[in-house]
């Protein structure tokens, strides 16, 4: 059986077409190299970018010269633009700080606020540089549970204001959440902002997948965008990487609209973290500027995706899937399954995801179906044919 699903599929859309990355150096594939395992786990897609980012590297890569490279002028209008038609967020160029990657701010958020030994708060579980950022920063991490309610998961906003102490200084929130795919509301938003005004927090919001929405009627919020207080205290952090598949190139930017934190932000990075690259910035701009169409073609094959993976999953014995309100990252509850080690167990049917433990809970693995639906469904049957002899019937 192929390593990629049935390939006798009918390929309908660019989005179904299987494409080799076993002889590209590739992250993802390098982990499984020489098995029979499909590589389901680090976020980012099978998918070839947008033909408008593809034509734009090319034709820069055939210019042939690539030396230093300022932040082209059109890309941060590009960007202002965006937030403004996209969420009625007014916001100004000096504002906007480049960097070759959103971990890298993260870090950055947690070396440049407070001082050491200070307490940078997070919910959990989350993507696990959240964890490991504080840490690293000579800071104190301190943690709070994210809560179901609903089928939907969400920091236990209680419990985060009482773990808040004086020396608490930063919070990091991620919106969409990661993982588990929540899309934050209006007014609960607005009660995270009104928690760190009263605690005087600074916030660095990781808005990596607010492209990434699938469920109809909901909208992306930046914190930042509720008033001109919370924006005072919000660092925020945004790519192209995840919509457009083109995390390699490593473009990412921070909204940063106070003076004082944008310029310590500045000052942290000097010497440590280099320019993005002009590969970056141009693939960026493309995708910005007529990467529209193909992203939402993109956002209604993983809606495809998401809705024939929560319908099998729920129909497997042993595991459960809440509702994925947006990423591509499913968070499967195999508690039931009560499986020594779940990662092995799933390595060993021949998926290649990532552990619960990772993200601070145990109970969960993170599956990527950000990929052709053959793929998808092949999964799915590896996951079953496991489950249905771990768990035989009567």
């Amino acid at each position: 059986m192929s390593k990629r699903g049935d390939n006798n599929q009918d390929l309908t859309t660019p989005f179904d077409q299987s494409v080799d990355r076993q002889t590209t150096s590739s992250q993802k594939w390098e982990k499984y190299r020489d098995t029979d395992i499909l590589p389901m786990w680090v976020a980012d897609t099978d998918f070839m970018a947008p033909p408008a980012v593809i034509e734009a590297l090319q034709a820069r890569v055939d210019h042939g010269i690539f030396g230093y490279t300022n932040t082209p002028t059109e890309l941060n209008q590009l960007v202002i633009e965006r937030m403004q038609t996209l969420y009625q967020w007014s916001i100004s160029e000096e504002w906007l700080v480049w960097l070759p990657g959103l971990v890298c701010g993260l870090n950055l958020a947690c070396r440049s606020v407070g001082v050491s030994q200070d307490e940078v708060a997070t919910a959990k579980p989350v993507y696990p540089p959240f964890m490991s950022a504080p840490r690293l920063s000579d800071r104190r991490l301190i943690t709070v549970p994210m809560i179901e309610q609903q089928q939907r998961w969400l920091i236990d906003f209680d419990a985060l204001e009482n773990a808040i102490t004086d020396n608490t200084s930063l919070l990091l929130f991620c919106n969409p959440h990661n993982p588990g795919g929540t899309v934050y509301r209006a007014e609960e938003l607005q009660r995270l902002a009104d928690i760190c005004i009263k605690h005087g927090l600074t916030v660095c919001s990781d808005e990596i997948h607010c492209d990434l929405i699938m469920e109809p009627g909901l909208k992306h919020i930046p914190l930042g965008s509720l008033n001109q207080e919370i924006e005072a205290q919000t660092i925020t952090l945004m790519a192209p990487s995840k919509t457009f598949n083109i995390a390699g190139l490593g473009c990412s930017f921070a909204i940063i609209p106070d003076p004082q934190r944008r310029k310590q932000f500045q000052q942290t990075r000097k010497g440590i973290v280099p320019d993005v690259n002009l590969l970056g910035y141009t693939a960026t701009m493309a995708a910005y500027k007529e990467g529209g169409e193909w992203h939402q073609q993109q956002l209604d094959y993983l809606k495809g995706n998401r809705d024939y993976l929560i319908k099998e999953i729920n129909q497997i014995p042993g595991l459960r899937l809440n509702p994925v309100e947006a990423t591509y990252l499913a968070w499967i509850d195999v508690s039931a399954a009560k499986l020594e080690n779940p990662a092995h167990f799933f390595e060993q049917a021949g998926v290649g995801m990532s552990p619960g433990r990772d993200f601070g809970d145990d109970r969960f693995m993170r599956l990527n179906f950000g990929c052709p639906r053959s793929m998808l469904i092949e999964a799915v049957d590896r996951i079953r044919r496991a489950m249905l002899s771990h768990l035989p019937s009567g």
